[in-house]
């Protein structure tokens, strides 16, 4: 197998992706060569641009006043992962006396990569009817809001699926990972079109909670929207998609507070 190369673009968001990307993500599924211009070879470059299959791109994004939003366009073909720095991270780093040397992972992780390219190339199929109830509640709900995904969203969940689950992940982790990085990612708004929809989607996250709050949208937010710390046990215990569940809540804090939210806080 071919070695994997990854391409790292950070703070991407500082401008417009689709100013500097739009050729890249038009390609990603119809595969056609990128157009560099109209000779053959021009300073060495092609006229054409094949994207290899041993390619693979990762952006890192910064959220404030100074950068730019993704659109559904970047979102739909992307796989979208929330990093966070929490009190106790802070501590321990504040605390060790270890110093940052990035020498130390260099190459590290190479025996991996027969492995992940094997993983990356494999055909999957979607094999979505296991969760196919969840999909459609979740789907319905967003479309409220003008967050609805597609076929191609769809397809890749199945996917992701597939690869947490080869990589070890089982149960009801599989979904929540998924309904995480490629389907909330995409919601944002104001206080009047969120505040409803954030806790309909917080329902389907938790047992019977649909039918246990039928029409006591307050009710539920009292019980479930507080500090995971701070649930009582049977609570946390009927939570089945823990992490979307985390960041909705998380997210309705904001709306609730701010007038507005989005998957990418500030």
């Amino acid at each position: 197998l071919e070695l994997p190369h990854f391409l790292i673009l950070d703070e991407m968001n500082l401008s417009h992706v689709e100013r500097y990307f739009a050729d890249f993500l038009s390609v990603m599924e119809s595969k056609e060569e990128i157009p560099m211009h109209s000779g053959e070879i021009e300073n060495g470059v092609p006229a054409k641009l094949e994207i290899p299959s041993n390619l693979f791109i990762i952006g890192t994004v910064n959220i404030d006043e100074t950068t730019y939003m993704f659109s559904p366009k970047v979102l739909d073909r992307a796989n979208t992962i929330e990093f966070r720095l929490t009190t106790d991270n802070l501590e321990k780093y504040i605390g060790s006396e270890i110093k940052l040397d990035m020498k130390l992972l260099k190459a590290q992780g190479t025996n991996m990569s027969d492995g992940f390219m094997a993983m990356a190339l494999k055909e999957t199929d979607k094999n979505l009817k296991p969760s196919e109830a969840d999909l459609i509640l979740f789907f319905s709900e967003l479309k409220k809001s003008g967050a609805e995904f597609g076929y191609r969203t769809a397809s890749e969940i199945g996917r992701l699926m597939y690869m947490l689950k080869e990589l070890g992940e089982s149960g009801d982790n599989l979904l929540d990972i998924a309904i995480m990085q490629k389907l909330l990612p995409k919601l944002h708004g104001s206080r009047s079109k969120l505040n409803t929809a954030l806790t309909t989607l917080a329902k389907f996250c938790v047992k019977d909670a649909v039918k246990d709050f039928d029409g006591k949208d307050e009710d539920f937010r009292k019980t479930y929207f507080i500090p995971f710390d701070k649930l009582p046990t049977d609570s946390l215990a009927k939570i089945k998609y823990k992490i979307s569940f985390e960041k909705i809540s998380r997210m309705h804090k904001n709306v609730m507070e701010n007038g507005f939210t989005s998957y990418a806080e500030a």
